[in-house]
Order: structure tokens, then C-alpha cells, then sequence
């Protein structure tokens, strides 16, 4: 009988691809460069949207004290240091204005949570905070 060759230990060159050594780096330093340009663009973003808009309000809530007045809660959030002014409006139901308010809130923490009555001419149904801006960018 015949011998048959023994195997050998290694696959023939390039039958799986070629060897590691041999990988080209181009994908890995395709993803690097893609990433670090991703991360710049939402840095650049969200620097941009804060010096934007220093001044940002969220309505947290309003309370009908009766047909006379309506007490509006928001947060603002600012520079600590800062001082900002705020409009807040209360509205009938058919979305007349009925009262407003301007309010200024002072330094202190980042974000504050106030609270404002307004007076009103008659019963208003919602308060809002229409604008809040910095005290130095009024005119």
C-alpha cells in the first residue's frame, strides 16, 4: 500500500484570507478618524446651543387662585451668576391674554424653580412663560 502525505499544520497561503500580519490597517483608522469627527461635531453642538440660548425655561405647572389671579411655576436655568427676566402670561380659554407678568430672577443656582402669581382681568384657564432672557440683552 501507499503512504499518503502527512497534513500540513499551516492552510495553503490565501485560501482563508490573508494572514493577520498582512490585514490592512485602513478600516481600523477609517473608524478612529470617523469617531473623533463625530465627537468634535456634537461638542461643537452642544457648545453652540449654550451660548445660544443662555437663558432656557421649562413650565412646571400653573394653579387657578380664583377668576382674579393664577400662580405659574417654571425652571430656569442660567450662568448662576447671572440675571434673567422672564414673561409669564395667563390665558383664557379662548387663548386671549388676560395677565402678565415680568418676573427677574436673580443670581443663585444653576437651575431655580419660581413660582409667580399673576393678576388677572378675568378667569384665565393656563400661565406660561412666553420669554426669558439674560437683563443685559434687553434694550
Amino acid at each position: 500500500m501507499g503512504s499518503t502525505p502527512a497534513a500540513s499544520a499551516t492552510p495553503p497561503a490565501g485560501r482563508y484570507g490573508p494572514d493577520p500580519d498582512e490585514r490592512s490597517r485602513v478600516p481600523w483608522l477609517v473608524t478612529v478618524v470617523l469617531t473623533t469627527l463625530v465627537a468634535a461635531v456634537v461638542v461643537a453642538w452642544v457648545g453652540i446651543g449654550a451660548l445660544r440660548d443662555p437663558v432656557q425655561w421649562k413650565d412646571v405647572g400653573f394653579s387657578v387662585q380664583g377668576a382674579d389671579t393664577i400662580a405659574v411655576t417654571f425652571e430656569v436655568t442660567k450662568d448662576p451668576e447671572s440675571t434673567a427676566t422672564c414673561r409669564v402670561r395667563a390665558l383664557s380659554q379662548s387663548y386671549a391674554e388676560v395677565g402678565v407678568k415680568n418676573v427677574e430672577i436673580g443670581p443663585g443656582a444653576r437651575t431655580q424653580r419660581v413660582t409667580v402669581v399673576v393678576p388677572t382681568a378675568e378667569l384665565a384657564v393656563t400661565g406660561t412663560v412666553s420669554l426669558c432672557e439674560p437683563v443685559d440683552a434687553r434694550p
